[in-house]
């Protein structure tokens, strides 16, 4: 089966839209009569037309915003329990599965463009997976770095997204390179991840750990910092590590460095909101425990909770649902948590607005995320 985001499909689909409308202006003056025969025919065209047209276009929306990834996954298949995964010493936690090209650099070599890995990263503690990419900078493969532990920058798409977005839409490998290369952004691995690890279905746990269920904050926040410093020249130190993401990426990056700072020192947010939503996607998070809905809101933790030591960013536009919100949040932000804003005068919730914010966002991760480090150089 063709699929279901992929190109090809798209254009059968297309192709077919296309025919069914040239036949239906073939065929509507043959179906010109007053009988029930003529009736149906005039119906069947119109109705069979419409449903081709509809699910051309919803292929494309599909494939473009990444709603669904996979058959099992639209028809609601995939929604089995976790699967806890036991470990032996020395076994790496990231399994390499594949390489891919730089989209900006075909053909170029590692230590020029960097490279990108396609990966699947286990959980010890949550007993959870998580399959991604893994950007490591030219750097990583150059002599002078051989030694150096670098930098490290979580990428989250928004819900229920897919990793594949953050290369071929948002292009974070690219912007990341332009950035290291203007001297704006310390070589930096990125881990581009979707915020619902595998095991968890279709469910929007809001990268929470929910009561008796998935222990999803666990798996970003301890989970992911420990194995790739195990299995990559990566840095363990809080203030080497970053994570942003859209949407509801964008509230788990703030939600991670507000609740875990130890984890994470610096956080992106683009049209990212501020609370856990509570609909059909989502289920109860909470378990009916109201201090636990407190805790994961982000206004009310700037409001009530003792400031942590870190750098957040938050992006929105003036005519985005999150704006007002945004206003809140830098009203009640306090020392010594760091609040930066971008705001355009005009954007969506969609990619275009994200990759207009992408690089003013690596440009001020830049000046906040430690560098990389050799085992001489003081910690």
């Amino acid at each position: 089966m063709p699929s279901l985001t992929g190109l090809p499909l798209q254009i059968i689909v297309a192709l077919l839209a296309i025919a069914a409308f040239v036949a239906t202006m073939w065929l509507w003056p043959r179906l010109g009569g007053q009988g029930w025969k003529a009736w149906l025919g005039r119906l069947g065209t119109f109705f069979g037309t419409q449903i081709v047209v509809l699910a051309a276009l919803g292929l494309v929306a599909n494939s473009y915003f990444g709603f669904y990834t996979t058959w099992s996954d639209l028809l609601g298949l995939d929604g089995g329990p976790g699967k806890v995964v036991d470990h032996q010493p020395g076994a790496r936690a990231v399994k390499v599965t594949g390489e891919q090209k730089m989209y900006s650099a075909q053909g170029s070599a590692k230590d020029r463009a960097g490279a990108i890995e396609k990966v699947d990263v286990s959980g010890a503690g949550s007993g959870l997976t998580a399959d991604g990419y893994v950007y490591l900078p030219p750097q990583y493969f150059q002599p002078e770095y051989a030694t150096a532990r670098f930098p490290m920058a979580l990428v989250l798409t928004g819900y229920p997204g897919t990793p594949e977005k953050l290369i071929t839409l948002l292009k974070y490998p690219e912007s990341a390179l332009k950035a290291i290369e203007a001297e704006q952004l310390p070589p930096t691995v990125l881990v581009m991840l979707r915020p619902t690890p595998a095991g968890v279905g279709n469910r929007d746990t809001e990268c929470m750990d929910i009561p008796n269920g998935p222990q999803v904050e666990t798996f970003f926040t301890s989970d992911l910092p420990k194995a790739m410093a195990a299995d990559y020249r990566v840095s363990d130190r809080p203030e080497a590590h970053a994570v942003m993401g859209d949407s509801t990426g964008g509230y788990c990056a703030l939600k991670f460095a507000l609740r875990k700072p130890d984890a994470y020192r610096a956080a992106i947010s683009l049209s990212g909101y501020y609370e856990a939503p509570s609909d059909p996607t989502t289920g109860d998070l909470f378990d009916g425990n109201a201090e636990l809905k407190r805790e994961n809101d982000l206004l009310w933790r700037l409001e009530n909770k003792p400031a942590p030591p870190v750098s957040l960013l938050l992006a929105t536009s003036l005519n985005e649902e999150n704006y007002h919100d945004t206003q809140k949040l830098v009203a009640a932000f306090k020392a010594p948590t760091q609040l930066s804003t971008i705001t355009l005068d005009t954007g969506g919730h969609n990619f275009h607005t994200w990759t207009r914010e992408i690089p003013p966002a690596m440009e001020w991760l830049g000046r906040r995320l430690a560098p990389p480090q050799t085992p001489t150089q003081p910690a």
